[in-house]
């Protein structure tokens, strides 16, 4: 069924004679002296980017993760400083999505009045507000509205 005794040759056109063995075939449109000393030579393994693109890329990532850290840090202060300023009578969220006025600061948490009829009071942790709606002492605790 199948001959391994013959091995495919290649024909070259125009009556050229086939290469040695190790010898490259030349490609159409080269001459036949190729990789030999003043002629074209084989084809180097320069990348397409040149050479400095890996370092671009490391620069570009090394920036990106950069900014990335200064802007966490940043947002870090910011609520550790809102956290730290949370008083009587502001109005905050939590993380929870829970809405009402600080009756009590301690050093760990907050007591939250969330309902005004029921007088019903609500212990967090400090670190579980998310927000603080309305910091002025002249409003009403639970509704918002001005005291006049």
């Amino acid at each position: 069924m199948f001959e391994f005794d013959s091995i495919p040759t290649l024909t070259l056109a125009q009556g050229a004679t086939p290469p040695a063995p190790g010898e490259s075939i030349p490609l159409e449109g080269t001459s036949a002296t190729a990789g030999a000393p003043g002629g074209p030579g084989p084809p180097t393994g320069k990348s397409p980017f040149g050479g400095q693109f890996f370092v671009i890329m490391l620069v570009l990532l090394v920036g990106m993760i950069l900014f990335s850290v200064l802007g966490q840090r940043r947002d870090r202060k910011k609520r550790e400083a809102m956290i730290k300023a949370v008083k009587k009578h502001d109005r905050v969220q939590t993380i929870g999505g829970v809405i009402g006025a600080v009756m009590e600061v301690k050093s760990n948490s907050v007591v939250l009045k969330v309902d005004e009829t029921s007088n019903t009071r609500i212990t967090f942790a400090r670190s579980a507000i998310q927000q603080v709606l309305t910091t002025d002492a002249d409003s009403d605790p639970v509704s918002g509205d001005a005291a006049g």
